[in-house]
């Protein structure tokens, strides 16, 4: 199986780590890979993210390569250009159109691409330019493409009937994305429509003691930016030094809204207890967690998928707080771990007082997270899941050599 693989930037930049696990279980299973950014952007942040260097076809978004390889693919089939091109003209509105017509060239050149390495299948993360690129590629060569959604991408609404109905199989990581693709189509979707969530690879449990810090360590690790709730969590952490509860809470992540959180921490007296990390790289992160450097993890978040961040630390044995947005109450169920309202520090403040009060409630919380993890989140169950989607039968819907 030769298998394209279009990310946003990754391997380069410090986005889309959570993709990592399922690459490298597609490249030990024996899966020939070609990873295409549409925007690399920077160096490679990630240090589990170098090795896929080797196998990743570092190019622009635009360039006069990208424009020649576009025109050259237009000149060989201009016919399929052409209706290619005319597809992307969608009642979406213009802004839509604009953000497709600056894809359009390097779609154009990834057909060439795709065709001169003998690809079996495109598959691409996100629902945006990313999947218009390879919908491009898709008709110009025939070659199948399929999509994973997210959240922010369905919401987004990028051609999404359309692409429905062009994909081989359409992935959603959770329940909650696949009803808001539904709400927000206009008409049925069409198409091999799934739930198949983020995986991990699951480690074996670290063998150090599992009991609390002096003081505990919560970590939130999350970009910067409103959405993810930082701030809430911020005045939780000041309630719990007005009732004399003792915690250590690491940032990590930047964003816009590092300056002001700095300056929230500040004018509250918590910069004893909080701390700004910065871009974490992801393997750090997991080292953190099997040294058993964290004792519960927080993610205070208002909109959400399914988040990783919750997933990896469920498997390393970390007990987990979050809130009851996107697929959240998914992974969280069943008492995996604690499912508070977003936009609420009086909730966040008990929770966390609550696990580092009970050893008992940590042990229930460890355990049921980690049999969730393994029961529908590991990298062995997406491989399975993946591969017999792409061999499976399916419309090939596009044009053909």
């Amino acid at each position: 199986m030769k298998l394209i693989y279009i990310t946003a930037s990754m391997p380069y930049g410090p986005g889309e780590a959570f993709f990592i696990p399922e690459i490298n279980e597609l490249l030990k299973r024996d899966v020939e890979f070609l990873i295409v950014p549409r925007s690399p952007s920077g160096e490679v942040v990630n240090e589990d993210a170098k090795h896929l260097t080797d196998v990743a076809l570092k190019r622009p978004l635009l360039s006069a390569g990208i424009l020649l390889g576009a025109a050259l693919e237009t000149l060989r089939h201009p016919w399929r250009a052409l209706k290619a091109t005319a597809r992307l003209f969608t009642e979406d509105g213009p802004v839509v159109l604009l953000k497709n017509l600056a894809v359009l060239p390097k779609g154009l050149w990834l057909a060439r691409v795709a065709r001169d390495w003998k690809a079996d299948h495109i598959h691409v993360q996100w629902l945006t330019t990313t999947s218009t690129m390879a919908m491009i590629a898709s008709e110009m060569t025939g070659i199948p493409f399929s999509c994973t959604a997210h959240r922010g991408d369905i919401v987004d609404s990028n051609m999404l009937e359309t692409k429905s109905r062009r994909v081989s199989f359409l992935r959603f990581i959770s329940e909650d994305g696949l009803e808001i693709a539904r709400k927000k189509s206009k008409q049925p979707l069409g198409g091999n429509l799934f739930v198949l969530h983020l995986s991990v690879d699951i480690p074996r449990l670290p063998t150090k003691e599992a009991t609390f810090a002096n003081p505990p360590v919560l970590l939130c690790a999350a970009h910067l930016i409103e959405r993810k709730g930082q701030r809430y969590l911020i005045e939780a952490v000041d309630m719990l030094k007005d009732r004399g509860v003792d915690i250590k809470l690491l940032l990590a992540g930047e964003g816009e809204q590092r300056g002001e959180l700095e300056a929230m921490v500040e004018q509250s007296g918590l910069r004893d207890r909080i701390s700004f990390l910065g871009q974490v790289g992801h393997k750090d992160l997991l080292e953190m967690y099997e040294r058993r450097e964290i004792d519960i993890v927080v993610l205070p978040t208002l909109h959400e998928g399914i988040p990783v961040t919750l997933i990896e630390a469920m498997a390393y044995g970390v007990p987990v707080i979050s809130t009851e947005t996107g697929g959240i109450p998914e992974l969280l169920k069943d008492g995996a771990g604690i499912i508070l309202q977003p936009r609420d520090p009086l909730a966040l403040a008990d929770a966390i007082e609550e696990v580092i009060g009970s050893q008992s409630l940590r042990e229930k919380l460890v355990a049921a997270g980690r049999r969730r993890v393994e029961d529908g989140w590991s990298t062995s169950n997406f491989f399975t899941t993946t591969m017999e989607h792409i061999k499976g039968p399916a419309e090939n819907t596009g044009s053909g050599e």
